[in-house]
């Protein structure tokens, strides 16, 4: 289904934030946050799955999986 304006708005605001948080991480010592490697791959799963939603991204292959 196709976003209208608002809606692309709304995720394009999303995904900034996103790489926004994923950047500021990549600033920190690993060793203080702990669980750190989950929430940046939970970061990046919702980064693709937002940028899948905008169409600047091919869906992933469900077979690869």
């Amino acid at each position: 289904m196709k976003l209208n304006a608002a809606e692309r708005e709304r995720i394009t605001d999303s995904v900034l934030k996103i790489q926004s948080v994923r950047a500021s991480l990549e600033q920190v010592d690993e060793e203080k946050i702990p669980q750190r490697d989950e929430m940046e791959e939970c970061l990046e799963g919702v980064d693709h799955s937002l940028r899948e939603a905008l169409g600047y991204v091919r869906k992933k292959d469900q077979s690869s999986d």
